[in-house]
């Protein structure tokens, strides 16, 4: 350590009474001695530990094992095993060294010092010992009894460490006890040996001890710990950053690390997660709750196995179908599956894999409620275009609001990058003009794969409930080869190939004229969607703004055809 570092104060005592103070620093010694300069090895990394079932002491401090628990049986370490087989002899083995620590004598032996050395009780006696060799006094009468006025509770811990015995910090002031003598003696393997330990915290005023290798699942590494904790308590280069180094007479007090705005029982609940166990979600509060603690850790990997989804198998389509609220939606888990057809080769389903957690996509069936979603119905390709309309619109169009519109253009720039098209749908000079991409409104209209307006299909198999009662689609039969192009999906195989055959379609017509009846009226020609599951398909079309787009496919839909049945639906405060 250089001489810039920090300097326990030394006073030098003979046995039988007190000399006048002398200072001692790692850099110079007694009495102006030089001595050689001690520097600290550089920290290993943390210990990478395969799988998170690791055994360990409990979320709180105190925490009994478990019933049935493993019981882990002692081990040795093989830089312990190294150490006692070779202690390097910076220091007469046999001989006694005298350190008075507070109002405390301790008496440790020259091979104790040298265990976990070069440090500042090593280089103190080393220059007394160099002095007498010099002089040609006797090395004996010449050790004088190093006094630092310190803690002696914690020395005693530290002087344990130093005669072989494994020390393990009991909570968190035990912690920064530890490590701030540790780092105040230049004692390097006590600080490596600590950086190791695990984690000790203080969440919502209840002390937790976290195991390091609970955080080794991806995704949850780097986290709250391992940017705060870690990185303040293992620099070797800034060991209390902030502070001049020069003159520093004693380390500065260090409070234990806490967090006391979170809740400590929300926390206890994300370590069961982190160690294998389930936790019984009770609601949608106490799924929010815990999600909002790991945004907060930042346990990324944890968090996608908390939202809300479902992953089932469908037998009639044969594969596994991913639903999940357009909220919780990642870019990173995007994917097409190609699936081309005879009729449509461009053709293909969006399919979804939870980052960190997923190994395989699976196709989306995307959740969009909060009434943010209008389905309107204009005439089917080939009739004439109804007034006010833009002259162009066909089919059963989706119109999205508030926070549902950003996040549907945003997945559709994604999907177009997935295509490999552009994501936006204007020239880069206009676009470069207006102030660039991110100045555009974000809308599915600003996208190459839909107009302002998203196309939507909606099959015979689609489940309907309209004002609160089922509702069937009227229908008509036809054959495959009458199908407008744009309007209906594919078999659940993604095929149409072979003759010609009669299926039900969806009379479209009758629901733009709003001839379609229901219980208390017409179908109308708009629908306000309360809560809607939908598939994303991607298919060829021809007179585009390019040469696919995407369109969502009713799964289930819970819809309100006009204000007198979203007022029936409506209930009065307090019940």
């Amino acid at each position: 350590m250089s001489s810039g570092s920090q300097t326990p104060r030394a006073m030098s005592l003979t046995a039988g009474h007190s000399t006048p103070a002398s200072v001692a620093t790692p850099g110079q010694a007694p009495n102006s001695n030089p001595m050689a300069t001690a520097q600290l090895p550089n920290f290993p990394p943390s210990r990478s530990v395969s799988g998170s079932g690791a055994a360990v002491s409990g979320a709180a401090s105190g925490q009994t094992r478990a019933a049935g628990a493993p019981v882990t049986a002692p081990r040795l370490t093989e830089s312990s095993v190294q150490l006692a087989a070779r202690i390097p002899n910076l220091l007469p083995h046999e001989r006694v060294f005298p350190i008075q620590i507070g109002c405390e004598l301790f008496k440790l032996s020259g091979a104790s010092l040298s265990s976990d050395a070069p440090s500042y009780f090593s280089q103190y006696f080393q220059c007394q010992i160099k002095n007498a060799e010099q002089n040609g006094e006797d090395i004996s009468a010449s050790i004088r009894t190093l006094y630092i006025d310190r803690d002696p509770e914690t020395f005693r811990d530290i002087s344990l460490h130093l005669q072989g015995y494994h020390v393990q910090p009991r909570d968190g002031t035990h912690f920064v006890r530890l490590f701030a003598d540790a780092q105040f003696y230049s004692l390097p393997r006590l600080i490596s040996q600590l950086y190791e330990e695990s984690i000790f915290m203080s969440i919502g005023h209840r002390e937790f001890q976290i195991p390091r290798d609970l955080f080794q699942d991806p995704g949850n590494l780097p986290n709250y710990f391992s940017l705060g904790f870690a990185i303040f308590f293992s620099s070797p280069d800034d060991l209390f950053p902030g502070l001049d180094r020069e003159g520093l007479i004693r380390p500065p007090s260090i409070l234990p690390p806490a967090v006391p705005g979170r809740s400590a029982e929300t926390f206890e609940e994300l370590l069961h997660l982190l160690r294998g166990y389930p936790v019984n979600i009770r609601d949608e509060t106490h799924r929010q709750t815990l999600l909002r603690d790991c945004r907060y850790f930042n346990f990324k990997g944890l968090e996608q196995k908390l939202i809300a989804h479902s992953l089932t198998y469908n037998q009639t389509r044969q594969r596994y179908e991913m639903t999940l609220r357009i909220e919780d939606v990642l870019k990173s888990g995007i994917s097409v599956a190609n699936e081309p057809t005879p009729p449509d080769p461009l053709a293909g389903w969006v399919n979804y894999a939870r980052p960190f957690v997923d190994d395989k996509p699976a196709e989306l069936v995307l959740e969009i409620g909060s009434e943010n979603t209008k389905l309107h119905f204009f005439p089917p390709p080939g009739s004439s275009p109804m007034p006010g309309t833009g002259g162009g619109l066909t089919g059963i169009r989706a119109e999205f609001f508030r926070d549902t519109k950003i996040r549907i253009a945003r997945m559709f720039e994604v999907i177009a990058t997935k295509l490999n098209l552009p994501p936006t749908t204007q020239p880069l000079g206009l676009l470069m003009s207006k102030g660039g991409a991110s100045s555009q409104p974000p809308s599915p209209g600003n996208t190459p794969l839909s107009e302002d307006l998203v196309r939507v299909v909606l099959e015979p198999e689609t489940a309907i409930t309209l004002d609160g009662q089922p509702f069937m689609l009227p229908h008509v039969v036809a054959d495959d080869g009458e199908t407008p192009d744009g309007l209906f999906s594919p078999n659940s195989a993604g095929e149409q190939s072979g003759p010609s055959r009669k299926r039900r379609r969806v009379d479209y017509a009758a629901l733009s004229c709003g001839s379609a009846v229901v219980p208390g009226g017409s179908a109308g020609t708009a629908w306000v969607v309360k809560t809607g599951l939908w598939r994303l398909r991607i298919q060829g079309v021809k007179n585009g703004k390019s040469a696919v787009e995407c369109v969502l496919v009713g799964v289930k839909l819970d819809a309100m055809s006009s204000e007198l049945a979203r007022n029936q639906q409506r209930g009065f405060l307090g019940g």
